[in-house]
């Protein structure tokens, strides 16, 4: 079977986020951006390039006259790994996973991903509590 490279990001407008490992704050971020980023077997440099363009020029806040026009500015992005966005669930009840790349794969992909958006991040792989508060709420799903 193969898969079409196609990185996939959750994209939230948040008033503020923070991921958490074990009860250690790792990042934090206040008006801004909140990204799950999913890395498909397929995806290379130019997906996680392209990608974090797309969200960098999102315009997705409000601008002076309320209208959602305004790009991202001076706020802020935090990035978590999110293999689980390319769950397959469409046979059965438990989700499919093998569209998403391997670790030694996806990582270095986010790590890109975060370096080219200008983001903070998570701690890829681990299992982290992610907290957020919803600005709107404003939730894109973007594939590249």
């Amino acid at each position: 079977m193969t898969y079409s490279a196609a990185m996939r990001a959750l994209v939230q407008r948040v008033s503020r986020a923070s991921v958490s490992v074990e009860d250690r704050l790792i990042a934090e971020i206040g008006p801004g951006l909140l990204v799950l980023l999913g890395v498909s077997r397929e995806d290379g440099p130019e997906q996680a390039d392209r990608l974090a363009a797309k969200v960098r020029a999102l315009r997705v806040f409000r601008d002076e006259q309320g209208a959602i026009n305004a790009p991202l500015g001076d706020r802020e992005i935090l990035c978590v790994s999110q293999f689980t966005l390319y769950g397959d669930a469409r046979k059965g009840n438990r989700p499919s996973f093998v569209a998403a790349a391997p670790g030694p794969q996806a990582e270095p992909l986010y790590e890109r991903f975060c370096e080219r958006a200008g983001a903070r991040k998570g701690v890829f792989g681990a299992a982290m509590a992610v907290e957020l508060v919803n600005d709107g709420p404003v939730t894109l799903m973007l594939e590249v």
